[in-house]
């Protein structure tokens, strides 16, 4: 039926079926058979055949006001749907807590500057309720740590797009040995039950035969966490690349326990296409890679115990 709406646009812009065939590049008899057919659709007659050439009549100027309004409607909804689509529209975006940093900014400016008709929607929330979100058709794309190999449960499509590992560290006036019955000792400034990079931690400390004691829960705010480390509260579990950008070199310490190693990737995650918002996504994807390389967390960001421990032996003069 949209094509023959067509037809009757174009056939009240021309003024008569010949024109409105050249301008569609068809015959007239094929444009006649259009309008006939969505007379036949509406059930009523739209053009007023008793004077030469037609025209529309009283019902047929109302039918064609619409026809205007479902036609205009149909090419922005083509709009939304085509990725070579200008990026327009809301962009709802989940953010998983562990990821939601200010550097943020950065890459979400670099957005809606180059795209300016994107609004962007932001939600912070546990991995978990933004895979729900997801499938429930409230968020376009989540962005949110997985263990390296592991992908979002199907439907969902993953996209990895960085990497990122996690220190334990304590002040740098701490005392506790980098082996795993110490810091089983040890009281721990964590995130909440529910999170993955806890949960992770949990794992590997109960693989080597012990448990850990917490002392503080705080939920996803890693300057207070930075904060109650360094003054020797508890120790805890850090993004290297955190630790690197905030200059911590002089007020923690990292310590490795053996076998430790906590790697994660950075994952976006839909499920599925986005039309007009593929190439938006594309540019906060480049963005929030970049963020990440720029971190350089594959140095290390401090001296570790260990090295330490052996290089203040060194030093001790002989007896």
């Amino acid at each position: 039926m949209l094509d023959d709406l067509h037809a009757l646009v174009e056939f009240a812009q021309a003024g008569s079926i010949a024109g409105a065939a050249d301008r569609l590049h068809r015959t007239p008899s094929a444009v006649t058979r259009q309008l006939q057919r969505l007379e036949a659709a509406l059930g009523a007659e739209l053009l007023d055949r008793s004077v030469k050439p037609p025209r529309l009549n009283s019902l047929g100027s109302r039918v064609l006001e619409q026809a205007r309004d479902l036609l205009q409607r149909t090419e922005t909804l083509r709009s939304v749907a085509s990725p070579d689509a200008e990026p327009h529209g809301l962009l709802r975006i989940g953010l998983a807590h562990a990821l939601a940093e200010g550097t943020l900014i950065k890459p979400f400016r670099a957005l809606t500057e180059k795209y300016p008709e994107v609004r962007l929607r932001l939600l912070s929330a546990l991995t978990g309720e933004l895979f729900s979100r997801l499938l429930a058709g409230e968020l376009d794309v989540a962005v949110v740590f997985l263990p390296e190999g592991k992908t979002a449960p199907s439907p969902l499509l993953t996209h990895v797009i960085a990497g990122d590992h996690m220190e334990i560290v304590q002040g740098a006036a701490g005392n506790i040995d980098d082996d795993w019955e110490s810091l089983s000792r040890a009281p721990w400034v964590l995130n909440p039950s529910g999170c993955l990079l806890r949960a992770s931690l949990i794992d590997q400390m109960e693989r080597a035969g012990f448990t850990l004691t917490v002392a503080a829960e705080i939920h996803y705010n890693i300057h207070l966490q930075l904060a109650l480390i360094q003054s020797g509260y508890g120790i805890g579990l850090l993004p290297a690349r955190f630790i690197a950008r905030e200059n911590c070199r002089d007020t923690v310490e990292v310590l490795r326990p053996p076998s430790f190693d906590l790697r994660l990737s950075v994952a976006m995650v839909r499920v599925g296409q986005l039309g007009a918002l593929e190439r938006a996504v594309d540019l906060l994807e480049l963005g929030i890679r970049h963020l990440f390389e720029a971190a350089d967390t594959t140095k290390a960001v401090t001296r570790s115990r260990r090295r330490r421990r052996a290089s203040r032996r060194k030093a001790r003069p002989p007896r």
